[in-house]
């Protein structure tokens, strides 16, 4: 029998728009399996349980109102259970940044993309787990138990979306929002068997106070399928006054939502196992997934051919400048650094030593090598890799050496991800491949600057040929 919890998005949306379930009995389903489950997998770090159920009848109401009035309308996403990643600001609930010197900071006010999801009329649950300040690719803190993947419990659900990837992939939430720096999305997709978009720089407004200088990170979903991720990245696009990346609206009349249901057309697609990340080894399952992914895409009408990847490793040690730099952001005592985890300590302490002549520099070489890659870049509607280069590693991988062969271990874990944050492009992780052991292995496809929309047709025309929303770990 169906539960709610295996419901999409898109179907829990429509079922309470046409009454057949009710927002609080919907939010409550999601709270008890939170309290049931969320031990395991360590996916929140606060949950929301009041304001919640207070957000659930108040949606209920509208409900009710709508009926009542045909012509009221109801938003989008009345009603469905979101929970926010703790980086992000949610007005009067905790926001640790995963960090012990927040463990008790609340936030005065909501984030511009929290705001957005709120106006399209989620119910809040709780705020998922993340690294400190979010900048490992791992979720193992003080604040809670470490995130881990639901298909293999004694390994890492990734991060620095760790939590919000345990939830959706636990079904503890039936989408959430994630952010992604360095493939802060992608990588917990690719691990937790889930679809992760990273949307193009200025699609969505980082502020009221997250400085986009770099233009590295940007907010997006983490889903069970690509018309889910469609959605909330309707509900979560725009900007603000202050962006210093914009990008303008789709045009009138046009929604993410429906190119998950338009057929994308014969797409160039480029291909390619180079990356950046010296010593990087691609693990066999990851090369696997990678050949079926572009058998599929082939055996679906696309052109697909071998490129040469214009990044080479001259780019990565631009890239650590910049964030070294971002792990200063954070407003810490320098009496308090001795209470920061060691990788955050090692960052920070390799951030104080960058000048502002380096970092302008690194911008500026990151952008002249972006310029001219885009120009081969953009010969393709997608460009094909793994999203990762092994598979999911255990928890306690990456701690268990000293900081600075931590930060080594990271890069060669993920030397795909970042690519498309230094050139802004959006990027998706689909779970196209499982080991026999059972663990997810995702692959990536980034777009043209400004082409989600291709890129969600062309996954829900993979997601179509080769369905994965009913692939479930033993918690589910």
């Amino acid at each position: 029998m169906t539960q709610i919890h295996d419901m999409t998005v898109v179907e829990l949306a429509a079922a309470i728009r046409e009454g057949r379930l009710s927002p609080v009995e919907i939010t409550d389903h999601y709270l008890d399996r939170i309290e049931r489950h969320d031990a395991e997998v360590g996916a929140f770090y606060t949950v929301t349980q009041d304001l919640a159920r207070q957000e659930a009848v108040k949606a209920e109401k509208a409900v009710a109102d709508s009926r009542r009035d045909p012509h009221a309308g109801l938003p989008p996403l009345t009603g469905v259970p979101i929970p926010i990643k703790d980086l992000n600001m949610v007005a009067g609930v905790r926001m640790t940044l995963g960090s012990a010197l927040f463990r008790d900071n609340v936030a005065d006010q909501d984030d511009f993309v929290v705001a957005a999801l709120r106006e399209a009329g989620i119910v809040i649950t709780g705020k998922t787990a993340t690294p400190e300040f979010g900048l490992p690719c791992y979720t193992e803190t003080t604040i809670g138990p470490p995130a881990r993947t639901p298909w293999d419990l004694s390994r890492s659900a990734g991060g620095s979306s760790g939590g919000a990837g345990a939830a959706v992939a636990a079904g503890l939430a039936p989408a959430a929002q994630g952010s992604d720096g360095g493939g802060s999305i992608r990588i917990p997709a690719s691990v937790c068997g889930l679809f992760g978009l990273k949307p193009t720089r200025g699609r969505i407004s980082g502020g009221p106070l997250i400085p986009d200088l770099a233009g590295l990170s940007t907010d997006g979903p983490l889903t069970r399928t690509v018309a889910d991720a469609a959605l909330l990245l309707d509900a979560m696009a725009g900007n603000h006054p202050g962006d210093m990346y914009t990008l303008p609206p789709l045009p009138p009349g046009e929604t993410f939502l429906a190119h998950a249901s338009r057929e994308p057309g014969r797409l160039r697609i480029g291909r390619s196992l180079q990356n950046a990340v010296e010593g990087a080894e691609v693990h066999p399952e990851c090369v696997a997934a990678y050949e079926e992914a572009s058998a599929l895409l082939a055996g679906l009408g696309h052109e697909v051919e071998d490129i040469e990847m214009p990044f080479g490793p001259d780019v990565v040690p631009r890239f650590e400048t910049l964030w070294y730099a971002m792990a200063m952001l954070a407003p810490i005592e320098p009496e308090q650094e001795r209470e920061l985890l060691p990788i955050t300590r090692h960052l920070r302490g390799r951030g104080s030593r960058v000048s502002a002549g380096e970092l302008i520099f690194a911008q500026a070489y990151l952008q002249a090598v972006t310029r001219a890659a885009l120009r081969s870049l953009n010969a393709y509607d997608a460009v094909l890799s793994p999203t990762l280069a092994t598979l999911p590693v255990p928890v306690g991988y990456f701690d268990e050496v000293d900081p600075a062969e931590n930060f080594e271990r990271q890069k060669r874990f993920t030397p795909y991800t970042a690519l498309y944050n230094v050139s802004g492009q959006p990027a998706v992780s689909i779970p196209l491949h499982w080991t026999d052991a059972g663990l997810p292995v995702g692959v990536m496809l980034a777009g043209r600057m400004g082409e989600e929309a291709t890129l969600i047709s062309l996954s829900a025309q993979i997601e179509a040929a080769r369905p994965w929303r009913d692939r479930h770990p033993l918690v589910w």
